[in-house]
């Protein structure tokens, strides 16, 4: 019985993590976009930052039901410890010195992340504020070391791997972003198509029912936290190097709220909430901001309301309906090609 349960199981998350002819799609066109939009690629590159950067409140947001205000608390740790490694050349390699800033988010993470297990969803609000609070203050208090309200300035990026150097244009940065978008992206696809993503959809759903069948409610919601400030530094640490600077705007509360609109214009619970709502949050403020650049906020927030309206369960309904009419022409090739094979 044990071993039927097993196979049922290894098929399920087999099954999740197949790729789909539009994740295909999704990723063909984004690297199509180095060699079609090679004028776009500085709008691009913060387009894909900003993806990066609500992936990482997704994974505690949509997969485990974390709420947080101070998400920005990681994303400007990330750029401060990437924008110094450059400024005193510490650790020259760019790709190096982005692992090291994710590692000191995820270390603040794990740090924090015992205080924000603690209460239900508004203490968890007013934590994660607080936290952000503390480190935006801590920033502008060491100016000596930050640059203050100045902002870290005279960061000088070294070219990756020593060849590839940071241009003016933004075609290095942007390749160089995508390339680190599309791995982090990988490795939180198969995270949560695992039995660890598994029972953090168990604890969101119901967390003193998975405490009762034996699941470590506390150390995973400490684990996908920690994994999450280490995600988010890592894409504040990508905005500093791609724009050589670092500021106290990375810390504040603007951001933490930029992270929250694009996923609720994405979608929480799906990795591609983050990037499709960064991409759509991004476009609409560029073409807006050139349309009327005093009020393009309006449209943002009627945006917002429209989806509130709607509701977001009917457009994700409309989604995966328009979804399987489109993939049904897959299926009845893969049907016909495996009946082939049979007969």
């Amino acid at each position: 019985m044990s071993s039927k349960v097993d196979t049922a199981v290894t098929r399920f998350l087999a099954s999740r993590s197949r790729f789909g002819p539009f994740e295909i799609a999704f990723w063909l066109a984004a690297f199509a976009t180095i060699y079609f939009l090679p004028g776009r690629h500085l709008i691009l590159t913060e387009t894909a930052i900003w993806g990066l950067f609500a992936l990482s409140l997704d994974l505690i947001l949509g997969y485990a039901g974390i709420i947080s205000l101070g998400h920005a608390a990681f994303f400007g740790v990330g750029a401060y410890a990437a924008g110094l490694l450059a400024k005193h050349e510490i650790i020259p390699e760019p790709t190096i010195a982005l692992l090291a800033a994710g590692l000191v988010a995820a270390g603040l993470g794990f740090a924090t992340s015992f205080l924000v297990l603690r209460g239900s969803d508004l203490t968890r609000l007013m934590v994660t504020l607080g936290v952000s609070l503390v480190c935006f203050e801590l920033a502008n208090k060491f100016a000596e070391l930050t640059g203050g309200a100045d902002g870290l300035q005279g960061v000088t990026m070294a070219p990756v791997f020593g060849a590839y150097r940071f241009d003016m244009f933004g075609h290095t940065a942007y390749v160089y972003t995508l390339i680190w978008l599309f791995v982090l992206f990988m490795l939180a696809r198969r995270i949560v198509n695992s039995p660890f993503g598994l029972s953090l959809k168990a604890i969101r759903g119901n967390a003193l029912r998975s405490s009762a069948i034996g699941i470590a409610v506390n150390w995973r919601l400490v684990a996908v936290y920690t994994l999450s400030a280490g995600y988010a530094g890592i894409a504040g640490g990508l905005l500093a190097q791609t724009q050589a600077f670092a500021s106290l705007s990375m810390l504040s509360i603007d951001r933490s709220a930029d992270a929250l609109l694009i996923l609720i214009i994405g979608g929480t619970g799906y990795l591609y909430g983050g990037l499709v709502g960064a991409l759509i949050y991004r476009l609409l403020q560029d073409y807006l901001s050139d349309l009327t650049a005093r009020y393009w906020q309006f449209w943002i927030g009627l945006l917002l309301v429209a989806i509130v309206i709607v509701g977001r369960d009917r457009i994700g309904a409309w989604i995966s309906f328009v979804e399987r009419q489109l993939a049904r022409p897959f299926r009845r090739s893969a049907a016909a090609s495996s009946a082939d094979q049979g007969a």
